[in-house]
């Protein structure tokens, strides 16, 4: 992980967060020091896929606890927060 000085990260802290973004960490050094790491967030954005998956288990919750319940009352649902 290459390191950096304060001021230089100041000065090029888009390029920096650009690398960041695509994998790259940092450490942020003053007077040559370590005093800080910029690393990538880990990924925890749910997929697509995961979130149409986990939609249709709320939905048929929803329809054995209520019978007639249709797709506008799960996403009122949605909206209000209520699970």
């Amino acid at each position: 992980m290459p390191s950096i000085g304060a001021f230089a990260a100041k000065t090029h802290f888009s390029q920096i967060l650009e690398d960041v973004a695509a994998g790259q960490g940092y450490i942020i050094t003053r007077r040559g020091k370590p005093v800080a790491k910029i690393v990538p967030l880990p990924d925890q954005a749910v997929s697509r896929q995961e979130a149409v998956k986990q939609l249709f288990v709320l939905a048929r919750s929803r329809i054995k606890r209520r019978g007639n319940y249709t797709i506008d009352h799960l996403l009122t649902d949605l909206r209000k927060g209520r699970r």
